[in-house]
C-alpha cells in the first residue's frame, strides 16, 4: 500500500536502498543534461546563433525562479523525511502543503515583477541590440509558465522523500522528452520561430506539472493536496527557509563562478579559452550525472533513518553512498584522462580549441575520485536538518576556495593556474569536510544520541 512505501527507508539493506533511489535520480540528470544540448543544437540550426543568444539572456532569471521552487522543495523535503521516519504524517502532510504555498507566492510574485520590469532586465542581462527583440518574446512566454517549472522542482523533491525514485525520475524526463518533441513540431514543422521555442517550454513545463499533479491526486502518494494544510506554519516555515537558503546559495555561488571563469578566461586567452570553458562545463554536467545522482538517492534514505533514529542505518548509509560515489567517480576519472581527445573532437573541429581542451579538462577534472566525500558530506547535514553546516559545507568547494584560488593563482600561473585551481579546491572542501563529517559521525551517530 502506498501508505508503507517510505517505510522501507527503514528497513531494506542499504546498498540495495541507495541503488534504487541513485538509478532512476541519475537517469533524470541525464535526461535533462542531454535535453539542454540538443535543445541548443535544434534551436541554433533551426533559428539562429541569434536565438541561441536571446536564451542564454533569459536563462538566468527564469532559473532563478525555478529554482526557487527547488529550494523550496529540498528544505521541506528534509523536513517531510524525518517526519515520516518518526511516524509524524501530521507534520509531513503540514509541511507539504506550505511547500505549495509558499512556492505560488514567491513564484508569481516574482513572475509579475519579471514581467513588469521586462524592458529593463533584458538589457541588463546581455539583451541588446538585435537580441533584444527575440529575447523579449521568449523571456514573455516562458516567464508564464515558470510558475508550473518551480511546482514541479518542489512536487519532484517530496516525491523522492516518500520513497518513489522512479515516479520522480519520469517527472524529470517528461519535460525533457516533451520539450524536444516541442521543438520539431513548433519550430520546425510550424516555422513559429522564437515564439515556438518559448511555446516548447512553456507547454514542457506544464506536461510535468500534469504528471506532479496527477501523482498527488492518486493514490501512490502518502501525502495529498488538502487545502487545510496550505496554511503557514510559522516553525516549518523557518526550517524550510533555513535548509532551502543552502541551495539557493549553491545555485548564487554558481553563476558567480561562471561570470568570473568568462571574465578572467577572456582576458588570458580571449574567445578560444571561453570556448574551452563552455566544453569543460559541459562535460562536469554531463559526466558527474551518476555521481550526483548518488547524492540524491542519498538525501531522503539519510533523512528518513535520522527521524526513525536508526543511527547505525544513518552512518552505514553516509559510508556506503562515499564508496559507491567514489568508484562511480573513479570510473569518471579514467574516462576523462584517457579519452580527453576524443571528447573534445565530439564539440568542435577548431585545432586550437581541439589542441587546448584535453589538459585543460584533465586538470579539471584530477580529484573527480574524492570529490564524493565533499557532496555526500555536505548532503548529509542537508538531511538531517542541520542547515548552518550544510550551508557552509556546500560553499566550501566553489565559494570559500575556489574563487579565492581562481583569483589569485592566475596572477602567478596564467592560464593554467585557472584549470589547477578546480582540483585544489575540490582537495581542501573534501578535507573539511571530512574533518566535520568524523566528527559528527563520534558524536552523534556512534554515541546514538542523534
Amino acid at each position: 500500500m502506498a501508505g508503507n512505501d517510505a517505510a522501507v527507508l527503514g528497513k531494506e539493506p542499504i546498498g540495495k536502498l541507495l541503488i534504487g533511489q541513485a538509478v532512476p535520480a541519475s537517469v533524470g540528470i541525464l535526461v535533462m543534461s542531454l535535453n539542454i544540448l540538443v535543445d541548443t543544437i535544434f534551436v541554433g540550426n533551426w533559428i539562429g546563433s541569434i536565438a541561441i543568444a536571446a536564451i542564454n539572456v533569459v536563462l538566468p532569471v527564469s532559473f532563478f525562479i525555478a529554482a526557487l521552487g527547488m529550494a523550496i522543495g529540498i528544505g521541506g523535503s528534509s523536513v517531510i523525511s524525518r517526519a515520516l521516519g518518526a511516524g509524524n504524517r501530521a507534520r509531513a502532510q503540514r509541511t507539504f502543503g506550505n511547500q505549495i504555498t509558499w512556492t505560488l507566492l514567491l513564484t508569481i510574485g516574482m513572475v509579475i515583477v519579471g514581467l513588469y520590469f521586462r524592458d529593463s532586465l533584458i538589457p541588463a542581462f546581455g539583451g541588446k541590440g538585435d537580441i533584444f527583440e527575440p529575447a523579449r518574446i521568449y523571456y514573455t512566454i516562458v516567464l508564464y509558465g515558470v510558475p508550473f517549472l518551480a511546482l514541479c522542482m518542489m512536487g519532484n523533491t517530496v516525491i523522492r522523500a516518500e520513497g518513489k525514485p522512479r515516479f520522480a525520475m519520469v517527472a524529470m524526463i517528461i519535460p525533457s522528452v516533451g520539450n524536444l518533441l516541442l521543438d520539431y513540431i513548433l519550430i520546425y514543422v510550424l516555422d513559429m520561430g522564437m515564439e515556438g521555442a518559448a511555446w516548447a517550454s512553456t507547454m514542457s513545463y506544464l506536461l510535468c506539472f500534469g504528471y506532479v499533479l496527477w501523482f498527488f491526486l492518486s493514490r501512490n502518494s502518502e501525502l495529498k493536496i488538502n487545502f487545510k494544510s496550505f496554511g503557514l506554519d510559522r516553525s516549518i516555515s523557518a526550517e524550510i527557509a533555513s535548509l532551502g537558503f543552502v541551495t539557493l546559495a549553491r545555485q548564487a555561488v554558481v553563476s558567480i563562478v561562471y561570470l568570473l571563469m568568462n571574465n578572467i578566461l577572456f582576458e588570458l586567452g580571449g574567445e578560444d579559452s571561453v570556448t574551452v570553458y563552455g566544453i569543460i562545463a559541459r562535460m562536469l554536467m554531463f559526466a558527474l550525472f551518476p555521481v550526483l545522482g548518488m547524492t540524491q538517492g542519498f538525501l531522503p534514505i539519510a533523512g528518513y533513518n535520522y527521524g526513525a533514529q536508526l543511527w547505525d542505518r544513518v552512518k552505514r548509509s553516509i559510508v556506503t553512498a562515499i564508496l559507491y560515489a567514489s568508484i562511480l567517480g573513479l570510473l569518471v576519472f579514467a574516462g576523462i584522462m584517457v579519452f580527453a581527445e576524443e571528447i573534445v573532437s565530439i564539440f568542435t573541429t577548431n585545432p586550437v580549441i581541439i589542441s587546448q581542451t584535453p589538459n585543460a579538462m584533465r586538470w579539471v577534472f584530477a580529484a573527480t575520485p574524492i570529490v564524493a566525500l565533499q557532496l555526500i558530506g555536505s548532503a548529509y547535514f542537508q538531511a538531517i536538518g542541520k542547515a548552518t553546516p550544510a550551508l557552509l559545507l556546500t560553499l566550501t568547494r566553489q565559494g570559500f576556495f575556489f574563487i579565492p584560488l581562481v583569483l589569485v593563482l592566475p596572477l602567478y600561473l596564467g592560464e593554467l593556474g585557472v584549470w589547477i585551481s578546480f582540483p585544489l579546491a575540490d582537495l581542501l572542501s573534501t578535507l573539511v569536510t571530512g574533518f566535520f563529517l568524523r566528527k559528527e559521525i563520534k558524536q552523534k551517530l556512534d554515541t546514538g544520541s542523534g
